[in-house]
């Protein structure tokens, strides 16, 4: 189940990273970078941290072709990307989501205790976004006052946690129901600019 996560998270943030380039006025390779970035960066750092080789867009190399399809279809018709912009927030919120239960599932399966799982779960969620943004040449919105992202990612990874490890539920109530509080919060920060406060200046 956790493979079919993972497929839908990197067709989502592909989407996003390809929207993002294409508001960019980036290239095919330009956007296929972006792309690539939102995809695969939170994972392979999940890997990586996990120490789970091959990198898993390694090991499903349909994943970068289904990547570089999308970049090259999106580059293609920019006119098609544009009217699909204010649709952003919503792979976005998908991508952070799947990509979020995707990372508490492997840091189980490895091992982890509930606390470092939760850890992994929001930098495979938010890392991608990340590396894209430095490649866009932005601050990361994950690092600055901007509607809530991380803090998504932790609360909706404890609800798949508590569910997969302290109740019956099973596996695949707790799957769903971390991802539903994960996108439709994040969804709703968007929305309605919810946002941490700010660290005053002295």
């Amino acid at each position: 189940m956790l493979q079919a996560i993972e497929f839908a998270a990197v067709f989502a943030s592909a989407i996003y990273g390809i929207l993002l380039g294409c508001r960019k006025g980036l290239d095919v390779v330009g956007v296929f970078s972006i792309a690539f970035a939102a995809a695969f960066g939170g994972g392979t750092l999940r890997d990586l941290l996990l120490d789970r080789t091959p990198l898993f867009w390694v090991s499903n190399d349909h994943y970068v072709v289904v990547v570089f399809a999308l970049a090259v279809v999106g580059s293609a018709w920019p006119r098609l990307a544009s009217r699909c912009e204010p649709l952003l927030p919503l792979p976005d919120a998908l991508g952070l989501a799947l990509f979020s239960i995707t990372g508490a599932g492997f840091a189980l399966d490895a091992g982890c205790s509930p606390v470092v799982a939760s850890v992994i779960a929001v930098i495979t969620g938010t890392f991608g976004g990340v590396i894209a943004d430095i490649i866009c040449n932005e601050i990361p919105t994950l690092f600055r006052a901007a509607p809530l992202c991380a803090t998504c990612a932790f609360a909706g990874s404890w609800v798949f946690l508590v569910l997969e490890l302290y109740t019956p539920a099973g596996h695949a109530v707790a799957v769903w129901a971390g991802f539903a509080v994960i996108a439709l919060s994040r969804l709703g920060a968007l929305r309605w600019n919810w946002q941490l406060p700010n660290a005053a200046a002295p």
